[in-house]
């Protein structure tokens, strides 16, 4: 995810809630600010009135510290109602990670697209496996060296480590499918690119949209390609996710993002993300007037070297950077050619 410079048209209505507290930004609807343990310390989860209890929208990462803070929320409500039901709007740690916990420890139900769900399980499966080949090569070939492949081949699986196992059934939910939550009817709006299968919850009563990942106001989604698809074109899902948000939510909801503040101005904002984006893809083709390996691109994109003593951040850049070349190769706008170093070779079609 990248900092940007926020869209002028954006308003934030609200201050950011205390640990252990809560706001109420809609009738029903409350923000809770949870910590998470990397560059972007927090999220935002979201509980809904659901009449006999609340539903919970997203839960942070399995930590002690969250363990903490969601003891410290249950200690300090005024509210003797339980959690009802846990929605998840897709399978990265910072969203999925208490939601085995929170669903043990209240007998309650997971709800969550299937994709994400299934992923979710396959990836926590690789905990304590070795990378296969084709994981290491997909490093190799975008220029990785092998010092760099060889650290991140010891780390790897570690996608669980922030997961508490989840729940061995789910409820599905799926897009334009109605939701009653308490009082009011919650659609789903599913988007791609950022994940395979993300819900978003849209309620035309309350005029509010839970946008997950999907639209954040300050930082751009991270849209990246994985070594189990390296063909794929997460991009082209996300910008044609940005075109349907457009179409099926208007513009005057009050957006609770997962990162960042509830804010206004949702098409401004969507439209800022698709220039943004074509801007990107401008000052890509700039750098590819010569042929480039894509660890040189990234430090293009980004605007400063991706140093390899930093594995995770690097594996974050090579992969949307991948994301970008793939949708500029489908577009017809880009090629590549593996050279005899084994690494590939980008430049302009």
């Amino acid at each position: 995810m990248n900092q940007e410079k926020p869209a002028a048209a954006l308003s934030y209505p609200f201050e950011i809630p205390a640990r252990g507290q809560t706001c109420e930004v809609a009738p029903g609807v409350h923000w809770i600010r949870m910590p998470l343990p990397f560059r972007l310390d927090h999220i935002n989860l979201w509980a809904l009135d659901d009449g006999v209890g609340w539903a919970v929208v997203d839960t942070g990462t399995s930590s002690d510290d969250n363990t903490r803070v969601w003891r410290e929320l249950f200690a300090l409500s005024t509210d003797a109602r339980s959690i009802t039901r846990v929605f998840v709007t897709h399978m990265h740690p910072d969203h999925v990670g208490m939601a085995g916990w929170l669903t043990r420890k209240f007998r309650i139900r997971l709800w969550m697209t299937r994709l994400e769900y299934l992923n979710c399980r396959a990836l926590v499966a690789e905990n304590g496996r070795e990378a296969a080949s084709d994981v290491l090569s997909f490093y190799l070939e975008s220029g990785w060296s092998a010092a760099a492949v060889e650290t991140y081949h010891k780390a790897f699986g570690v996608f669980g480590k922030y997961i508490h196992a989840l729940p061995d059934s789910y409820r599905r939910i799926q897009d334009g499918e109605e939701l009653r939550i308490g009082p009011h009817n919650w659609r789903v709006v599913v988007g791609s690119g950022h994940s395979p299968e993300h819900a978003c919850l849209y309620c035309p009563e309350l005029r509010v949209l839970i946008s997950g990942d999907q639209v954040l106001p300050r930082i751009s989604s991270n849209i990246s390609v994985h070594p189990s698809e390296p063909d794929a074109d997460p991009m082209r899902d996300w910008l044609d996710s940005l075109q349907k948000l457009k179409r099926e939510v208007p513009d005057d909801v009050l957006v609770l993002p997962s990162h960042n503040e509830p804010f206004r101005g949702l098409h401004a904002r969507l439209d800022q993300l698709g220039a943004d984006q074509e801007r990107t893809f401008g000052r890509l083709k700039r750098v590819l007037q010569q042929p480039r390996r894509l660890v040189e691109l990234s430090e293009a994109l980004f605007g400063r070297a991706i140093g390899e003593e930093n594995i995770p951040l690097l594996h974050m850049a090579t992969g949307e950077t991948r994301a970008c070349l793939n949708h500029l190769m489908n577009r017809g706008e880009v090629q590549r050619a593996l050279a005899d170093d084994g690494v590939h070779r980008y430049f302009l079609r």
